[in-house]
């Protein structure tokens, strides 16, 4: 029985009910999700190796599809498809994939719970022009919840060409492996959910480091990096005047035009702090990381030319400098924090408050300037700064 759902699927279906599949064939379906090599392998390999072993049993699957919803701020989810002798697709969805489908019986097996078997041209649930089912010639589709203990549900959907669509017998069978099926996709998808979430709130380099297991208080790492520290002009001044649902909104936008230049050159960005983030480009080649941070900083300020929302002139200022940090965990007892910390840090910090003081937009350190071997950098001559005795010489870019 499916114990997914409050009652079999079977009880209300009005098709024939067709010769039994031989229990023993069930039972290798079953064993295959639940076995090592199932757990071995991507979403891909699982919906191919389940459709081939449910049409080698005999029941005729032309279009088998898993829709896993997970928790992710950009994507709702990713529908993975499978049909005989085609490859397998797989589409990440948006969250705005639910409106254009609202109306679809995947949208209302999630949000029930409950299953459905619709037929080609139902109208009140409509389907077939779903892309995975688009062109296909299905008569028939069963869809059925994948409920997670907690978090967000998932579906299977269960398409056939053939007349008159499924019988009864077939029907129980796929009652009698969605628990499997649910089993093996929720770990799935929570292992989705995990890595999606780190990667989001700590970066993909730190979620690394958590899930090898390096989450110890005091666990540090010592490495060379070049550090990026971006800072934007005149921030306080715009949020005193903005309602402070403008200001997220400026400070959102203001990041989607920030970020990606960090990230696409290859560096981390590691902490924001209001306004500001804290970047690293970890390489002990200087020469490398010290040209991926320039490059992330010219990008930075193309990407901000003319970047004008809700009217208000933004831009930034950005300290750069590369040198010997420690990277790892601070803080208290069950209240821990990734962060990277040394004297070299501190220099960053000051260097980057300098741009204000002296009027540059770009600031960078003579071990930075060294290693980036850029021949547009120029002299702003000897400054001191606070927290350090002598004199420290100062560079930017010429004008």
């Amino acid at each position: 029985m499916n114990t997914i759902t409050r009652e079999p699927i079977s009880r209300t279906h009005r098709g024939s009910v067709g010769p039994n599949v031989d229990p023993g064939s069930i039972l290798a379906v079953l064993e295959w999700l639940a076995g090592d090599e199932c757990h071995s392998i991507d979403e891909a390999g699982l919906v191919a190796g389940l459709g081939l072993r449910l049409r080698q049993i005999g029941l005729p699957i032309d279009r088998l599809t898993l829709h896993l919803t997970t928790l992710h701020p950009e994507i709702l989810g990713r529908t993975v498809a499978w049909a005989p002798s085609e490859p397998v697709e797989i589409h990440d969805r948006d969250h705005g994939i639910k409106v254009e489908f609202a109306s679809s019986p995947l949208v209302k097996v999630m949000e029930s719970r409950e299953p459905m078997i619709v037929d080609a041209g139902d109208r009140q649930s409509p389907w077939q022009h779903i892309d995975v089912f688009a062109g296909r010639n299905l008569v028939q589709l069963m869809i059925a919840p994948l409920c997670n203990v907690d978090g967000p549900v998932s579906a299977a959907g269960f398409g056939t060409k053939r007349p008159g669509g499924f019988t009864l017998s077939e029907i129980r069978v796929i009652e009698r492996i969605l628990p499997s099926l649910r089993n093996t996709c929720e770990m799935r998808v929570m292992r989705h959910a995990e890595l999606s979430l780190l990667d989001t709130y700590i970066g993909p380099m730190t979620a690394q480091r958590i899930l090898a297991g390096k989450i110890r208080q005091g666990e540090i790492e010592t490495m060379q990096a070049a550090l990026l520290l971006r800072d934007m002009k005149g921030f306080t001044e715009l949020s005193n005047r903005l309602p402070d649902e403008k200001v997220l909104e400026l400070l959102n936008a203001y990041f989607d035009a920030v970020i990606p230049a960090i990230t696409g050159n290859g560096g981390e960005v590691l902490k924001f702090m209001g306004d500001a983030a804290l970047a690293f480009f970890p390489t002990s080649d200087a020469v490398v990381a010290c040209r991926r941070a320039l490059a992330a900083t010219a990008e930075i300020f193309a990407n901000l030319a003319g970047f004008e929302p809700n009217g208000a002139r933004v831009d930034a200022t950005v300290g750069l400098h590369y040198g010997k940090v420690s990277y790892g965990n601070i803080g208290s007892g069950r209240r821990l924090d990734f962060t990277v910390i040394g004297s070299d840090v501190n220099l960053l910090s000051r260097i980057q408050t300098a741009c204000g003081g002296l009027g540059k937009s770009i600031l960078m350190s003579d071990t930075f300037r060294r290693s980036s071997g850029a021949d547009n950098i120029v002299s702003t001559k000897f400054h001191r700064l606070k927290g350090f005795a002598d004199p420290i010489e100062l560079f930017t870019i010429a004008e």
